[in-house]
């Protein structure tokens, strides 16, 4: 991989750990890295927009989406199917941005198999009861969606030794931490450093008995 290139980031978790809130704070902190936004065929939430938290499409032109190869995965979750455009997460890359993907755990083995160069980071809630409520307080699913999610929560889970950072997020602020500092270490990696300090090093590594 280019020294250069950006680094792609897979962060997953069970729906209601946290993860949309804290990757949304961690864009607003650090500079040069990009949330990708996912095609769904599920329905638009109140409040949400289409282009900004998801392409919205129906299931017609995503399956013919994923018969042209434009996805880098693709998976279906709760009887919603989600995917990611190739394109521009390797345009995205190429220019030197990171990206940092909210996929499931199916997704991130698709895209892994693909790039293995990307990092993944699982987040756990702290607990089921905690999971439990913060899924009731979004008041945007009925008791039968959330308990579906709650169900689907563990098996999720059980994945969590495929990935290479682990966070729990029971303080917001740690969890936030936790996550920016594994982008950072990331970016101070010698190769990367190598390509982005070459007149330094020129400098620092020149023969000065002349």
């Amino acid at each position: 991989m280019m020294a250069d290139k950006g680094t792609l980031y897979i962060v997953s978790a069970p729906s209601g750990a946290g993860k949309t809130s804290l990757v949304a704070a961690l864009v607003e902190k650090v500079p040069r890295l990009r949330i990708s936004v996912s095609h769904t065929t599920r329905t638009m939430r109140p409040g949400e927009e289409d282009g900004v938290n998801y392409h919205f499409t129906d299931r017609d032109s995503f399956v013919r989406q994923v018969e042209q190869g434009r996805f880098l995965e693709h998976a279906e979750v709760f009887g919603n199917l989600y995917g990611t455009s190739a394109d521009w997460v390797k345009q995205t890359l190429n220019g030197g941005e990171d990206v940092i993907l909210e996929i499931d755990w199916q997704g991130a083995t698709q895209i892994r198999k693909q790039l293995p160069d990307a990092v993944s980071i699982f987040i756990l809630p702290p607990s089921l009861d905690i999971l439990a409520q913060r899924l009731r307080g979004r008041e945007t699913d009925d008791d039968a969606v959330i308990q579906h999610r709650l169900d689907g929560a563990q098996d999720e889970m059980s994945h969590f030794a495929e990935f290479d950072y682990l966070i729990v997020n029971d303080d917001f602020q740690r969890a936030l931490y936790e996550l920016g500092a594994i982008v950072e270490a990331r970016r101070l990696d010698t190769p990367r450093q190598q390509a982005r300090l070459a007149s330094t090093l020129e400098d620092l590594l020149r023969d000065r008995r002349h």
